[in-house]
């Protein structure tokens, strides 16, 4: 199966769109330096959710390690960009 390769502002986009549907935040008020718990009050059984959604729709998958470490939308999109090289 073949990957497609999306550019950095692409992946961000998908990401963005992914937030704004499981968090009803704005679109706008989606930034790479948006956290997770933070900014968006996001629980462990969120960030799990969030993780499962991404590794769906990027066809990746992100280790519980790799996902503790993924803190804001910008981590996200750098990991999953990373990842589908």
């Amino acid at each position: 199966m073949e990957v497609e390769q999306l550019s950095q502002n692409e992946t961000f986009e998908k990401v963005a769109k992914i937030i704004v549907e499981r968090f009803g935040v704005d679109n706008e008020k989606v930034t790479s330096e948006l956290t997770f718990k933070d900014d968006l009050g996001a629980d462990s059984l969120d960030i799990v959710e969030l993780v499962m959604e991404l590794e769906d729709v990027f066809g990746t998958e992100i280790s519980d390690e790799d996902a503790e470490q993924i803190e804001t939308v910008g981590d996200a999109v750098k990991y999953i960009d990373a990842h589908l090289q």
